[in-house]
């Protein structure tokens, strides 16, 4: 096997994992609103699509849609909208009171959540950008496919720890309690984070 600097590469997507974004808010939001099987069910998902963008970039993917500048903006403008209708799903459910709401947010499907994340994901420019450069820089271009086999599992399995650990982390009983007390200012919050970032993606270049 070629020599890679392991704990390097997932320094750097510990980094980018952890930091708040658009799946780990996704993902606070499930968990507080409407418990923990949701939350792990939607972190799923998110993990899905992590181990999907970690494959294409191994694969050779990542470099492709690189070189075609069209993809990014296509996977870009897909991504940007989504962002933009989570944000008005957040703003909408802010702005309407009573049990009602709170009640058919508890009942969400597994599968529906699940899919949320997996969307949220596939539909992220930055991952792809992300997992590209990772292996673009991390990863030896004559490297074994044992090599890239092992880099994509590591990566994956970090992904996996961190987006349940924050499933669980808010699906605590004093975070879902807050949240129960202040439903609307915490949907009014992930409305402005949804949002600013599908303005961000849809107004800056990526490719």
């Amino acid at each position: 096997m070629i020599d890679v600097n392991l704990p390097l590469i997932l320094g750097a997507a510990l980094l980018a994992t952890a930091s708040p974004g658009p799946a780990t808010l996704a993902i606070a939001g499930a968990s507080m609103a409407s418990g923990r099987r949701a939350g792990l069910a939607l972190a799923a998902g998110v993990t899905t699509g992590s181990w999907m963008w970690s494959i294409a970039a191994a694969t050779g993917l990542g470099a492709v849609m690189a070189a075609n500048v069209w993809a990014f903006e296509a996977l870009r403008y897909v991504g940007g909208a989504y962002l933009l209708y989570l944000a008005a799903r957040s703003a909408r459910s802010a702005l309407r009171g009573g049990a009602a709401v709170a009640a058919g947010q508890r009942a969400v499907g597994l599968r529906a959540a699940y899919g949320k994340g997996l969307a949220l994901h596939l539909t992220n420019p930055k991952a792809i950008a992300f997992f590209a450069a990772l292996f673009a820089v991390g990863v030896p271009s004559d490297a074994p496919v044992e090599t890239l086999a092992l880099v994509v599992a590591a990566v994956g399995l970090q992904s996996l720890a961190v987006f349940h650990g924050y499933a669980l982390l808010f699906a605590s009983a004093p975070l879902a309690a807050g949240y129960a007390r202040l439903r609307r200012g915490f949907d009014a919050v992930f409305a402005l984070a949804f949002g600013a970032a599908g303005v961000k993606i849809l107004t800056s270049r990526l490719g």
